[in-house]
């Protein structure tokens, strides 16, 4: 989906004119950015494709750890292919329960004594996004139809 459709979506649940307003901008100008552009001068470069602008020009994840959790989520990186041949789904499907286990086993050894520091927070938080990146992995390889393509653990 292209920057100027996931603004014209947000543009028909809340309504252009509420946006505008709330952004203290004005009406014309996010219509524009809720249009592609195109040579003829319809569309306008938008917040969103000036944030990937951004992000791509300082290659720094700390812009998009930052913009997710100002939206109260977190934000997982997709796992990169490793190309390794004969990939099978029960063996993924495995790899991810265990690394389920090891999050819950991660969870159990912090939580022993009623408490759980900064550090076993942050090894927690290591093993869930492991996790996370993983399964993420897992379900794009389901949605191509192609396991072979499924990064190891």
């Amino acid at each position: 989906m292209n920057s100027h459709q996931v603004i014209r979506n947000a543009c028909e649940k809340l309504g252009t004119k509420q946006i505008a307003d709330n952004l203290g901008v004005s009406l014309s100008l996010v219509y524009k950015w809720a249009q592609p552009k195109t040579d003829k001068g319809s569309g306008s470069r938008n917040p969103l494709d000036r944030v990937v602008e951004l992000i791509n020009s300082t290659r720094d994840p700390g812009i998009i750890e930052w913009i997710c959790e100002q939206s109260g989520g977190y934000f997982v990186r997709n796992p990169e292919h490793s190309g390794n041949e004969n990939y099978e789904v029960m063996p993924a499907t495995s790899q991810i329960v265990e690394q389920f286990a090891a999050l819950l086993a991660e969870i159990s050894k912090a939580a022993n004594d009623d408490a759980i520091s900064t550090s076993e927070s942050e090894r927690i938080r290591k093993v869930w996004d492991a996790l996370k990146s993983f399964t993420e992995g897992f379900v794009n390889c389901c949605e191509e139809g192609d396991f072979k393509d499924m990064p190891r653990k």
